[in-house]
C-alpha cells in the first residue's frame, strides 16, 4: 500500500502545476490538513444551507422544529419546568455580544502582557472581521425572525445567520485553539477542543428554545463561523511558518 501511495505521489509530481500543489501538501503537517478539510467543509455546508433558506425550501422543518419546543395548544409556554426557560436566558447570554467581547478583551490583554502581540493582532482581526461578516450576511439575506411563537427575549436583528450562534463558534473555537496549543496531552486538547463545541451548541440551542431563531439560522451560524475561525487559524499557521506570527511554545507534559 506504501509503495502505491509513493508510486501515485511521484506520478503527480511529475505533472507540470499539480507537481507543486503535490509537494506543498506533502510539506504540510497532519494538523493543518485536517484544519483545511474543516474550512472546506464548513463553507461548503453554509453555502448550501443558505441557498436553501434563499429558495424558502427549509420553512416546514423550521416550524415543525420550533413547534416541538412548544407546549401543544399554548405556544407561549416553551416545553419544561419553568426554571429551564429562565436558564435558557442565562446560557444564551454566553454567546452574546458583552460576554464575548468581555472575553476577547481579556484573552487580548492576557497575550500582550505575555509579548504575543501578533497572535493578539490575530485574534482582534478574527472576531471583529466575523462580526462584520455576520453583519453583512444579516443585511444580505434580511430573513425575519420568526412569527411563529412568541420571543422569549428581545431581539434587534435579522435573523439570518444567528449571531450568537456564529460568535461563540468564532470566539470559542478560537480560544479553545489557543490553549489547546499550551497542552502536550493529546487528552487535554481534546477536552478544551470539547469544551468550545459544547458551549457553540448550548448558546446555539438557546436560541432554538426562546423562539428567536428558525433552526437554520443557527446551523447557519454555526457553520460558517466554524469556517470562519479554521480560516483565521489557518491564516496564523501560514504567518507562524514565514516567521511573522509568534511560534507555538513547547509544552511540558507533566506525565514525562
Amino acid at each position: 500500500m506504501t509503495s502505491l501511495l509513493d508510486h501515485c505521489h511521484r506520478l503527480l509530481s511529475g505533472i507540470p502545476g499539480v507537481g507543486r500543489i503535490v509537494r506543498h501538501v506533502s510539506r504540510m503537517e497532519r494538523a493543518t490538513l485536517v484544519v483545511v478539510a474543516l474550512t472546506a467543509g464548513a463553507f461548503y455546508l453554509f453555502v448550501a444551507i443558505a441557498d436553501e433558506v434563499r429558495e424558502g425550501g427549509t420553512r416546514s422543518l423550521d416550524e415543525r422544529i420550533l413547534l416541538a419546543l412548544r407546549v401543544p395548544g399554548d405556544l407561549s409556554n416553551p416545553i419544561g419546568p419553568r426554571w429551564l426557560e429562565e436558564s435558557m436566558r442565562d446560557l444564551t447570554a454566553l454567546g452574546g455580544t458583552t460576554v464575548l467581547s468581555l472575553m476577547t478583551l481579556a484573552v487580548i490583554c492576557f497575550l500582550l502582557m505575555v509579548r504575543k502581540r501578533q497572535t493578539a493582532l490575530i485574534v482582534l482581526l478574527s472576531v471583529a472581521g466575523g462580526a462584520l461578516l455576520s453583519t453583512l450576511f444579516k443585511w444580505g439575506f434580511s430573513r425575519p425572525r420568526p412569527d411563529l411563537v412568541p420571543h422569549g427575549m428581545a431581539v434587534y436583528s435579522e435573523s439570518f445567520p444567528s449571531g450568537h450562534s456564529m460568535m461563540s463558534a468564532i470566539v470559542y473555537l478560537t480560544l479553545g485553539a489557543l490553549l489547546a496549543r499550551t497542552q502536550a496531552r493529546w487528552r487535554v486538547k481534546a477536552f478544551l477542543f470539547g469544551l468550545a463545541i459544547a458551549l457553540t451548541f448550548i448558546v446555539g440551542v438557546s436560541r432554538l428554545y426562546l423562539g428567536v431563531h428558525w433552526p437554520t439560522d443557527v446551523l447557519g451560524g454555526w457553520t460558517l463561523g466554524a469556517g470562519w475561525a479554521a480560516l483565521c487559524w489557518l491564516v496564523m499557521l501560514y504567518l507562524q511558518s514565514q516567521g511573522e506570527v509568534e511560534p507555538e511554545e513547547p509544552a511540558r507534559d507533566p506525565d514525562a
